[in-house]
């Protein structure tokens, strides 16, 4: 036998029959967003449908009123007509008990929705016509549209506000450095407080340009300034072993291309096994799924942060790589990647970094510099990112490239910050072991010199 979805029938009753005794119980109703839809029986859906079009004019809402706007619709009959509405007001409650009442009956509904929507999981899952990947991106986009619709954040009070802002202004004053998460880069640690909580970082540069040794660089280097919490790697393009030798490398100042060989002396693995001792200790994970869906990164995302109890950076290599949702265009499938990664953000708690490939365009130019409008494919990924940075190398495009050193300085320019200034950041690019390092002036003269 069928089992009845859960419902508050009585308390659907007892709050329609409330909001005809005491009309002023409308406003809890509209301030906890309560829809008709909400309501589990059809007769009670176009009561308090009826209910709320009176509200919106402007009219009284009382027993005369209601039956009166359900007969010029026709539908008294299919509100269960007028001695059952009668009969509703026998059922009104005191209005203390409202915001109780309402919560009952909203969380009723969200039951429902959520066994209707594994019902459907369910269906889909049984026509085999769908290839397990669709399956499980459908499935979790069907629960997450019904955690969606639950009630978001009330109106707060100036005062509530200020007491919270001058709190945390007084435990920043109490802080020694940086407010946010640390880059390893003390430049760009003060133009940006370090990574904040809850940012999209664009990392957009053309290929060949180190965006992806750099993001390595930054995902070593918060692992280590946050020894308790997890850093997550996702890399469309370059496979696992790769992508940990590019880290190797950088941590152990060993060549990379010795590693690719196995050319290597005792000093070498003298290094490598310091390198890798410290890099076994910073809890990194990298994830080289190829066609990775945004579904996907939130999912993995998600039962890494409850393994670890928090995020401190995730990376993704790169964006335009990531399989979109079946949109009407590439434009507006990379848009949706963009405004869900800065929800991503949000939902964890971290600043993620999302590397971006630029536009042709910046090759046709005279000035090679990466400008905002060069971002590819999408003008949303500036509109959703809290930072965009450009990454420049200006030896890159000079004809000697056999003359050029193996250690260059690079322009880091912040083109977009939302809540901070702007400007170039210099690094030191050291390729053969692809690791940036900040630039100290000092040395200037001695190792950039042309």
């Amino acid at each position: 036998m069928a089992r009845e979805l859960p419902n508050s029938q009585n308390l659907e009753q007892s709050l329609l029959g409330s909001l005809m005794v005491y009309p002023s119980i409308m406003q809890s109703c509209m301030d906890q967003g309560l829809d008709y839809e909400e309501f589990y029986l059809p007769i009670h859906q176009k009561i308090y449908a009826v209910i709320q079009e009176l509200q919106g004019t402007g009219k009284p809402i009382d027993l005369n009123n209601v039956i009166a706007r359900l007969q010029d619709k026709n539908e008294l009959e299919q509100a269960g007509g007028s001695d059952y509405i009668i009969q509703l007001m026998d059922s009104a409650i005191s209005p203390v008990n409202t915001n109780s009442y309402i919560e009952s009956i909203k969380n009723k509904a969200q039951m429902r929705q959520l066994i209707l929507a594994a019902d459907t999981i369910a269906e889909n899952t049984y026509d085999s016509s769908e290839d397990i990947d669709t399956l499980l991106d459908d499935a979790e986009r069907s629960i997450m549209d019904v955690t969606r619709h639950r009630r978001g954040a009330e109106f707060e009070s100036s005062a509530e506000i200020i007491d919270r802002v001058m709190e945390e202004l007084n435990r920043l004053k109490n802080m020694e450095g940086i407010t946010g998460i640390k880059t390893g880069y003390s430049d760009l640690d003060r133009y940006t407080n370090g990574f904040q909580r809850g940012d999209l970082i664009i990392l957009a540069a053309r290929p060949a340009m180190g965006k992806s040794a750099l993001a390595l660089n930054f995902a070593s280097e918060v692992a280590k300034h946050n020894k308790e919490e997890a850093v997550a790697i996702f890399s469309l393009e370059m496979p696992t072993d790769s992508l940990m030798k590019r880290l190797l490398s950088a941590e152990s100042n060993v060549e990379s291309n010795k590693l690719r060989n196995g050319s290597l002396n005792a000093q070498d693995w003298n290094k490598l096994n310091e390198g890798s001792s410290r890099l076994g200790e910073r809890k990194i994970f990298i994830d080289d799924t190829s066609s990775i869906k945004v579904s996907q990164i939130f999912s993995k995302c998600r039962k890494l942060k409850s393994e670890y109890g928090a995020l401190s950076l995730v990376v993704i290599d790169y964006l335009q790589l990531i399989t979109g949702t079946r949109a009407d265009s590439r434009q507006q499938e990379v848009s949706d990647i963009s405004r869900n990664l800065k929800i991503l953000a949000k939902e964890l708690d971290c600043p993620v970094i999302a590397l971006s490939q630029l536009s042709r365009e910046v090759e046709k130019r005279t000035d090679h510099r990466p400008q905002l409008a060069d971002l590819r494919e999408s003008g949303s990924i500036e509109q959703d990112a809290d930072i965009v940075m450009f990454l420049y190398r200006e030896k890159y495009y000079e004809k000697d490239e056999e003359e050029q050193s193996d250690t260059e300085l690079v322009d880091l320019t912040l083109a977009k910050h939302r809540n901070g200034g702007l400007g170039d950041i210099k690094l030191v690019f050291k390729k053969s072991i692809s690791k940036f390092s900040a630039w100290e002036q000092s040395r200037e003269d001695d190792v950039y010199a042309n």
